[in-house]
C-alpha cells in the first residue's frame, strides 16, 4: 500500500498533465471526495466519507426513496402476520458476495446483529426482537415483542451507519472492532492493492451483480445499475487545487466544492442533491470534565450564533443556510419551534464568564478537535475556537486531518492521555428526521454514540414518540423532547446549511441524495 508522501512524488505532475489511456475513458469516473476515507467499515464509523464508501461496496436489505420511504432492495418483498409481531422477508435470487460465494439470510442475520450494536434505531429493534433467524437460505426472520412497523426504514436508512450486508464469516466481528477485508455485494468492488492512503481509493465494477427488476433508481432505492467500469476517488485537501483540477477537465465530480469557489467553476454543472440539508453540531464529550457538567454545557447556549457557524461554511449567499434550527431536522414533519428563544436571544459573552465561573469550572483544558482537510467542519471548528475563548474556557485547539478526528473522537481516555472535550460534525439532515433515527440525541451514556451523554429523561420521551398512535402525538412529543434536549444539551446544533456538488456536463445519471454511482455514466 502506498502513502500519500510516495504518491504525491510520483504522480503530482500527473494531475495536471491531460488524461490519457484509462484516464481518458468514458467508463472511468474520477471523483473527489470530502475527505480522505481512513476508515473501511460502514459500521464502526458514522463518518459520511465511509458510509459513502460502504453504499458502493454493500448492499442494503432495503432502500430509501425520494419521498424518504423505505423500499425492498436486497429482499424481493416481506410478509407480515400475528397482528405485526412476525416478519419474513424474503432475499431476491442470484445475490453474490464480492468473493464469488451466495448471499444467504444467515449472513443477513449476521450483519443486522452486528450493525444493531452501534446504530440507534438498530439498537431499537433489537429491542423490540424476541428472535431474529434464518429458517432458510433465502428468509430472514423477526420475531417481535410488539409491532414495529418502522422496521424497513431502520434496515434501508440511508443515514449513518447503514445496515451494510456482508458475508457471516465478517459480520461476526465484534461490532466494535474495524473490518478491513471489504467483501460486499454492492454494484461496486472495493480495489484493495490500488489503494493509496491519503490519496485514491479505487473500486471497479461488479459484473456478478444482480440489480432489481422494475421501478425506478431513487437514492438508495430501485435498480443499481453500473454503467461505470471504475470510479477513482482522488483525495485533494488544498481546495485551489481541487478546484483547478476541475476547471482542467482532469476530475470529473467534486463531492462539496466550497460556496466560494463555486463561481470559478464555469460550465459545471452545480446543484443541491439533497433538500435536507446539513445540520451543524457541536458535539462534548460528557464523560470527562468540563462538560460532565450540564451548568456549564448550559454556559454555550448564551452565546452560541448559529448565523456565525453557517456563514463561516456558506459565505454571503443566505439561500444556503437556515437558521435558528433546533434539534429535528427544519422543513421535515418533527421539525420543532420549541425552545428556540434560547438561540435568538442577545449574545452574552460577560455573563458566560459569570455563569461559567458559578458553575464551577476550574479552567480545565477543553481540547478541541479540529479538521484540517475538510473545509466545512474547519469552519465550524475555527468559529467554535473563538467562541469558546471568548466564553472563558481554556481551549487547546487541536487540527489534524478528519481521519484522524474519527479514530480519536472513539477514545474514552482522560485529556492528558490524548482523550478530547469537544469536536464538530454535520450529521444530514435525515439523520435527525425524527427522535427514532437521530444518534446524537442519545442518552444512554456509555452506550451512546461518542460524546456518551446521559439523559434518562430524553430516553423516556424517544421511548414514548416510539410507541405514540399517531403523527399529531408524535409531533407533541417531539416539541418536549427538544425543550428538554436544550436543557441537557447533548450537543449543541450550529444550524443548517444545503450543500452544493459540482460535475461535468458529460457526467449524467447522478441521483439526488447521498453521493452514489450506479445510474451515473460518463459521455
Amino acid at each position: 500500500m502506498l502513502t500519500r508522501r510516495s504518491f504525491v512524488a510520483l504522480s503530482g505532475a500527473a494531475l495536471a498533465a491531460p488524461a490519457l489511456a484509462q484516464g481518458g475513458s468514458s467508463r472511468v469516473l474520477k471523483f473527489i471526495p470530502q475527505a480522505d476515507l481512513t476508515v473501511l467499515d460502514p459500521i464502526w464509523t458514522t463518518a459520511y466519507v465511509t458510509r459513502n464508501h460502504g453504499l458502493a461496496v454493500f448492499d442494503t436489505l432495503y432502500g430509501t426513496d425520494a419521498s424518504y420511504a423505505a423500499q425492498p432492495q436486497m429482499v424481493a418483498g416481506h410478509v407480515v402476520e400475528d397482528d405485526g409481531k412476525l416478519w419474513r422477508m424474503t432475499l431476491r435470487p442470484g445475490l453474490t458476495f464480492h468473493d464469488g460465494t451466495p448471499v444467504l439470510a444467515r449472513d443477513c442475520v449476521a450483519s443486522i446483529s452486528r450493525w444493531a450494536k452501534r446504530d440507534p434505531m438498530g439498537q431499537t429493534l433489537m429491542a423490540y426482537t424476541d428472535e431474529l433467524s434464518a429458517p432458510d437460505d433465502r428468509t430472514i426472520q423477526f420475531r417481535l415483542k410488539k409491532p414495529f412497523p418502522l422496521l424497513p426504514d431502520a434496515l434501508g436508512k440511508v443515514g449513518s451507519p447503514i445496515c451494510a450486508i456482508m458475508p457471516e464469516r465478517l459480520a461476526k466481528t465484534d461490532a466494535f472492532t474495524q473490518v478491513t477485508e471489504m467483501v460486499g455485494s454492492g454494484p461496486f468492488r472495493f480495489k484493495a492493492d490500488e489503494r493509496m492512503v491519503g490519496a485514491r481509493v479505487v473500486y471497479e465494477r461488479f459484473d456478478k451483480y444482480v440489480p432489481r427488476e422494475g421501478g425506478e433508481p431513487q437514492w438508495t432505492s430501485g435498480p443499481k445499475r453500473a454503467f461505470l467500469d471504475r470510479v477513482e476517488w482522488h483525495v485533494i485537501p488544498d481546495q485551489a487545487t481541487a478546484a483547478s483540477a476541475m476547471q482542467t477537465g482532469e476530475m470529473d465530480w467534486w463531492e462539496q466544492p466550497p460556496s466560494d469557489l463555486v463561481p470559478t467553476l464555469g460550465s459545471l454543472k452545480t446543484s443541491i442533491k439533497d433538500p435536507t440539508g446539513l445540520i451543524g453540531c457541536l458535539r462534548m464529550n460528557q464523560l470527562l470534565p468540563p462538560f460532565d457538567n450540564p451548568a456549564i454545557r448550559q454556559v454555550l447556549l448564551k452565546v452560541v450564533d448559529q448565523t456565525d457557524f453557517m456563514q463561516a461554511v456558506t459565505g454571503d449567499d443566505p439561500k444556503l443556510r437556515h437558521v435558528p434550527a433546533g434539534f429535528f431536522c427544519p422543513g421535515l414533519p418533527m421539525a420543532s419551534e420549541a425552545g428556540l428563544d434560547v438561540l435568538t436571544s442577545k449574545r452574552d459573552f460577560d455573563a458566560a464568564k459569570k455563569a461559567l465561573a458559578a458553575a464551577g469550572y476550574k479552567g480545565e483544558k477543553v481540547v478541541l478537535m479540529g479538521a484540517s482537510d475538510f473545509p466545512s467542519l474547519k469552519a465550524l471548528a475555527d468559529v467554535a475556537a473563538d467562541m469558546l475563548t471568548r466564553a472563558g474556557f481554556n481551549v487547546d485547539y487541536q487540527v489534524m486531518d478528519w481521519g484522524s478526528v474519527v479514530q480519536r473522537r472513539a477514545k474514552r481516555d482522560p485529556i492528558a492521555q490524548g482523550g478530547w472535550s469537544i469536536f464538530c460534525t454535520f450529521w444530514a439532515g435525515l439523520d435527525q428526521a425524527n427522535p427514532a433515527v437521530s444518534a446524537f440525541l442519545r442518552g444512554t451514556g456509555p452506550d451512546a454514540p461518542v460524546g456518551w451523554p446521559t439523559s434518562p429523561k430524553l430516553e423516556a420521551l424517544r421511548q414514548d414518540w416510539l410507541n405514540a398512535p399517531d403523527t399529531t402525538a408524535r409531533k407533541t412529543l417531539a416539541d418536549a423532547l427538544q425543550k428538554q434536549a436544550f436543557v441537557d444539551l447533548p450537543y449543541l446544533p450550529l444550524g443548517q446549511y444545503f450543500n452544493q456538488t459540482s460535475y461535468k456536463p458529460s457526467v449524467t445519471g447522478v441521483l439526488d441524495g447521498v453521493p452514489v454511482f450506479w445510474n451515473v455514466k460518463k459521455g
